[in-house]
């Protein structure tokens, strides 16, 4: 059994989450500026909560392949209006902030945010692991290969399952050796990942389970999905929502979505299906 301390309360993961996704930024690869003011944050938001989600997460800077660096003045602007509105509207509901900085965490932190979602594994900035280590928030450690600007060119493993194991192994050595514990693990699909390891991937998602942490999948909307299918990204939910399950039965435990509505739903087939002799 998997835990995990959110709200001044520990949520048993014996059964799913889902994260719903709010881009507060003009470029992400599905949704850009469709939530980039307060107001139609908060209004996505609503839409989300409304569909099923339980945690929602909050980036104001985009992380697909290719995107610009975006100045840390800037990730402030976009971000912590968007939050506020957002907590104030819903004092009760966790909210996971996604960035890799140390100064925009702790920002975060303080106006409410919950927990950190961080695509880098803490590579891209150094005051970033003290920050979640002063404040014990639970903290999301994604494995990537190389940065949204070059993540996609060419990436290269040897064995790519032991390499991202290792990956998980050293970081979560070093996150405890600095007092960071409560530990949600990542894959990191479509991040530094070819097609074929996206698939490898997930197919062999179970052995992570051994690490101990809560798995999180974000394979949402993105191009393992609608490169496959050839059609836009909002057009992969079936698609997606089949994918889900398979990382339901893996034992994944948080789902990273843009649409909580369909998992709400395989998550009833699921609680029947897992509790069928």
């Amino acid at each position: 059994m998997y835990y995990l301390r959110l709200r001044d309360k520990v949520w048993a993961l014996d059964r799913p989450y889902i994260m719903g996704i709010i881009n507060v930024t003009p470029d992400s690869f599905s949704d850009g500026g469709e939530a980039d003011t307060p107001e139609k944050a908060l209004s996505r938001a609503e839409k989300l909560l409304s569909e099923g989600a339980d945690i929602l997460d909050i980036g104001a800077v985009s992380t697909r392949p290719g995107a610009p660096e975006v100045p840390e003045e800037e990730e402030y602007r976009r971000l912590l209006p968007a939050l506020r509105a957002i907590r104030k509207a819903f004092p009760d509901v966790p909210i996971s902030v996604d960035t890799f900085r140390g100064g925009i965490a702790r920002a975060a932190l303080e106006e409410g945010a919950d927990l950190i979602n961080d695509v880098s594994g803490g590579a891209w900035d150094p005051t970033l692991w003290p920050v979640i280590a002063q404040y014990q928030v639970p903290y999301i450690l994604m494995h990537i290969q190389g940065t949204p600007q070059t993540m996609q060119i060419n990436p290269t493993y040897q064995n790519l399952l032991q390499e991202v194991w290792l990956y998980f192994v050293e970081k979560l050595q070093q996150l405890a050796q600095i007092g960071i514990h409560d530990v949600i693990i990542d894959p990191g699909f479509g991040f530094g990942k070819t097609l074929k390891h996206n698939y490898q991937l997930l197919q062999s998602l179970r052995i992570f389970r051994r690490l101990g942490r809560p798995i999180l999948v974000g394979i949402s909307r993105k191009s393992m999905l609608w490169r496959v299918l050839e059609v836009s990204p909002k057009e992969t939910l079936w698609a997606s929502t089949a994918l889900h399950w398979q990382a339901l039965l893996a034992g994944a435990r948080l789902f990273r979505v843009h649409d909580p509505l369909p998992l709400r739903h395989i998550f009833k087939i699921w609680e029947i299906w897992s509790s069928s002799p």
